[in-house]
């Protein structure tokens, strides 16, 4: 399909800088089968649920992936910043870079920043290949947990350039920027429908009946990249490494066959599970990584309910949603929600999609 028929108009206004507080008493848009749309709230979602639905939440933790530092062993040292996307093994990571055109391979970037000591004061990386469009190999000096901790130390959780163009991140975003769910790190982008859930929201679905499940996808920078090709169908998503384990799986299964209906919430859950689905419908057990990338016609085999945010035009994720609700359907809804004043992106408002009707 042609990547502009994603495209829609969104005033600056409508995109939100700071997450609603508390949490649940974001906007929650619905829009049912029908197409027809509900103004409500994220602490009415417990009355959306039906006893025996399954909601599937991811619970990647966001890592201190943004490091700035500057490029040594050369006449000058100009600033690099970098943003890690990828981690290929125990020392080496996938980063994103600026100024990309001021490295080359072998070069070295230390990184650091005055008022924080990571163990020797600094980290070094070398520059061990360079890629299209700002990406490269770093392999860095330290190993392992001494690395992670090195990060850590240093970096800082990479929010939006939509958000971190507008104001400076500071210290409430390392809270902010965290699902209640976080446990497993290794993402460089929330999982931002997560963000909505606080405990108090949590029981009042367990009340309702609704039971709760666990997967991990560590969501990569790549998510949330609008599609510069003319045809989607020229687009190559960026892999991410997901799990679900057999537990969690086999209670899925379960609970459809007594009729329960899954509940994604995030685009994440819902690729994860899509990637871990068989053609006739059984979620099987899942570790590796996913690079499905769903768009209009794709058939949904395990998701029957969507909880998601509002998405960037020409994204892989608004093609998603279009997928899962129809474009037409989409457009309308998106359009109803600029009108009304629906907060935009990452600490925005929500949507409820229920599945197109076939």
């Amino acid at each position: 399909m042609r990547t502009d028929l994603f495209d829609f108009e969104l005033p600056a206004t409508s995109i939100a800088l700071r997450p609603a507080s508390p949490r649940d008493s974001a906007r929650m848009l619905v829009m049912q089968p029908d197409g027809v749309l509900h103004d409500r709230t994220v602490a009415e979602l417990p009355h959306w649920l039906q006893p025996g639905d399954q909601l599937v939440v991811n619970d990647t933790k966001v890592i201190s992936a943004q490091l700035k530092g500057r490029r040594i062993g050369r006449e000058t040292e100009p600033k690099i910043e970098a943003t890690l996307i990828k981690r290929l093994d125990g020392s080496r990571w996938q980063a994103l870079v600026k100024p990309a055109k001021k490295l080359a391979p072998g070069d070295v970037v230390r990184f650091g920043n005055e008022g924080k000591v990571c163990l020797l004061g600094h980290l070094d990386a070398e520059v061990e290949a360079k890629g299209e469009e700002g990406e490269i190999t770093l392999s860095f000096s330290f190993h392992g947990p001494a690395l992670d901790q090195a990060i850590a130390d240093l970096g800082t959780p990479p929010l939006p350039p939509y958000i971190a163009s507008k104001r400076t991140p500071d210290d409430r975003d390392a809270a902010d920027y965290q699902t209640m769910f976080a446990a497993n790190e290794g993402a460089v982008a929330a999982p931002t429908a997560g963000l909505h859930f606080t405990p108090e929201l949590e029981a009042a679905l367990r009340g309702r009946g609704v039971e709760l499940h666990r997967l991990t996808l560590h969501v990569g920078a790549g998510t949330f990249l609008p599609v510069k090709v003319e045809e989607t169908s020229e687009h190559r998503m960026h892999a991410e490494w997901g799990s679900i384990s057999a537990d969690t799986a086999s209670a899925l299964n379960a609970a459809r066959a007594k009729g329960g209906r899954i509940v994604a919430v995030g685009t994440t859950s819902l690729r994860l599970l899509e990637s871990a689905t068989t053609e006739d419908g059984t979620i099987q057990p899942f570790d590796s990584e996913t690079s499905i990338f769903i768009t209009p016609g794709y058939r949904f085999r395990a998701v029957d309910i969507l909880m998601t945010n509002f998405h960037l035009p020409r994204s892989t994720l608004f093609m998603l949603v279009s997928a899962f609700s129809g474009l037409d359907a989409m457009k309308h809804a998106y359009a109803h929600a600029i009108a009304a004043g629906y907060r935009f992106y990452s600490y925005g408002d929500a949507c409820l999609l229920f599945r197109a009707r076939d």
